[in-house]
Formats: structure tokens, sequence, C-alpha cells
């Protein structure tokens, strides 16, 4: 069976909108915990939107944090940033201060133990790539290697078939020696040896535009990078922008953290958990769990495990700014996060 997975770089223009709305979610936490900050951010041409409710103790500067961050990843250009960021309604508000989910939804976690990660290897390989890629551009020789980047790695069983890398680069670099300097800086420090492989660099044969001014970046636009990679199911919400009572983002989470510990346990190789919840209530209404064990796993998760809300935030301590960093490189498989503890 053929398989495949990707992921974007730092500078990829919907990356940078779920960092910036991260970090707005940071700015807030710092002054706040109990801040409630659901955001989006629109990169396009020039212009950035942000847009969302907050109700927050603390206050942000959402542009000149937004500015800061995209100099930071490394863009010169100036961008025209409109916010319109309000108040929360009221109507969400009830049910969540009483410690009901914050929407609707379902969640899923995955955990396997065919890496150190508990993460696919598909997912792992596509990750090492960009964040390769970032790391790169700091050492010398690499000035001509940009923000902007992809990486596709295809797998068929267990063995790596192909590998798809596409980055931004300088004008003055020939399609030849970025293809060369990446087989042998990058390719060859994580994969070894690449007999056999399918090697795609810049398939286009050009790549020297890149961030909004290439292309229109929107928060919550890469969920299969952030979680895993299309191979297992995700509910459809996005992690990026949320404070921790948008159970989109705490009980994915959660859902993850219940996964690995049935596997760190070793009650099975693999497993899949699953949560659903309505709007305003505390109490799920569906915990599942599939895995290859080969008893059922649910009522040992519905003892030890409490999918409410606040228990979730609780546990994992989730009212913390801690959200720029899941932004970069996928939302699991990083030991500094709660949820991979």
């Amino acid at each position: 069976m053929l398989t495949t997975t990707e992921s974007v770089t730092i500078g990829h223009p919907d990356k940078i909108c779920d960092q910036i709305s991260d970090a707005i979610v940071d700015a807030y936490l710092r002054q706040d915990p109990l801040s409630r900050v659901a955001v989006n951010s629109m990169g396009s041409h020039g212009i950035l939107f942000i847009g969302g409710e907050a109700t927050s103790t603390g206050t942000v500067d959402h542009a000149k944090l937004a500015e800061q961050l995209y100099a930071d990843i490394g863009y010169a250009e100036k961008l025209k940033i409109i916010v319109n960021v309000v108040p929360q309604s009221p109507d969400i508000a009830q049910g969540v201060d009483t410690g009901g989910a914050g929407d609707q939804g379902m969640m899923y976690g995955f955990a396997t133990d065919e890496t150190p990660e508990m993460l696919p290897r598909q997912v792992v390989a596509a990750h090492a790539l960009t964040r390769g890629l970032t790391a790169l551009r700091t050492k010398p020789g690499f000035k001509w290697l940009q923000p902007d980047g992809k990486s596709q790695v295809t797998y068929q069983g267990d063995k790596l078939k192909t590998i798809l890398v596409s980055c931004q680069h300088a004008e003055s670099i020939d399609q030849q020696e970025i293809t060369a300097q990446l087989t042998e800086h990058l390719l060859k420090s994580i994969f070894g040896d690449l007999t056999g492989i399918e090697i795609l660099v810049n398939p286009t044969g050009r790549f020297v535009q890149g961030g909004f001014y290439a292309d229109t970046g929107l928060t919550g636009r890469k969920i299969m990078v952030d979680t895993y990679g299309g191979l297992i199911p995700h509910g459809g919400g996005a992690f990026s922008g949320k404070d921790p009572t948008k159970v989109d983002r705490s009980a994915a989470y959660f859902c993850r953290f219940v996964a690995r510990q049935l596997v760190k346990r070793g009650l099975c190789h693999r497993a899949i958990v699953r949560v659903a919840y309505a709007i305003g209530r505390a109490e799920p209404v569906m915990i599942d769990v599939e895995s290859d064990a080969k008893e059922d796993l649910r009522p040992l998760i519905e003892k030890e495990f409490d999918f409410r809300p606040k228990a979730i935030i609780e546990r994992l301590d989730l009212c913390r700014p801690i959200y720029k960093q899941t932004a970069e490189n996928g939302h699991f498989g990083n030991p500094a996060f709660p949820w991979e503890q």
C-alpha cells in the first residue's frame, strides 16, 4: 500500500497565519489565564486581516505582534494590517462558564509504537524535512534559502519511495545547485542512503516568490499537517487561534494523551481515541477507542480519564502561553507539550 504525507515550513503562508493566531492566544493567556480567544488570520498579497473574538482582562496589540512575527520568520516586506477582534458572544460564554464545551464536534487522538515519537513514520519524516529546511537557513552557505517551503514523502509499506521538497530561494541560485545542496545537507542527513528513492526538488523549476506575496494564507488550513498526515481521521476542527476551552483543541490533545498512555503501557501497539461533545455540556456525548488490543479498552478509559473540558484543562495545565510553538511543525511528537508527556 502507498501512503503519502506532507509538512510545511514556518514561512508557508498558512503556517504564518497559524503562528500569528496562536501568538495572539499566548499574549492573552500570559496576562489572563482565563482569557477566551478565538482568532483567525488571513494574509494575502501585502494585506493581513486578523479577526475574531477575545474576552480578557489583558490587552494585545495584534498588529504589532503580527508584524514582528512576520519579520522574525524572515520576511522583509511590510504588511497592511487590518484588525477586527471583538468580545466573545455571551450566548457561548453562558455554557462555557459553567464548565461546558465551547463547541460541538468530534475529536480524534492517535498513537503508535512504530516510532519514538509515537507517530506514523511518514509524519515524522515529513516534519523532519521542513524543520531541516528552516534550520539550514542559519547555516553558512545557505543565505539563498528563504522562509517558504513544503515537504512530502511517499512510502510503500515501510519503505520510503519518494521525497519531495519545495523551497523558496534567491533568484541568484540555479536549480541544479539547490538540488545538490539539499540532497547533501538535508536529505542524506535525515535518511542516509538514498539509493532507489525518487528525489524531487522544486518540481516547477523555480520558487522565488513566497509568503503572503506569492499566495494567500489562512488559519486552520493545514489540519492534516498539524495532526496525523491524513492517515488517521480528523474531526475537522482546527487548533490554532483558540483558547483551551475550545474542545476542538483541548479534547484533541487529550485524546492524543490517552492514546499515548495506552500504547506506552503496552496495552496495544496502536490506538485511536474518539470523543464528541455538545456545546455547553461538560460530559461528552461519546467516548470510544479503536485499537489492536485483545480486550475492549473503553471501560478503562472511561474509568481513568476525565474528558470534561475543565478536567482536561486542569490535568494538562493548558491555560498557559504554550501555543505559538505548536503552530510550527505539528502539534504532536514534541516532548515539550504536556499532552506528549
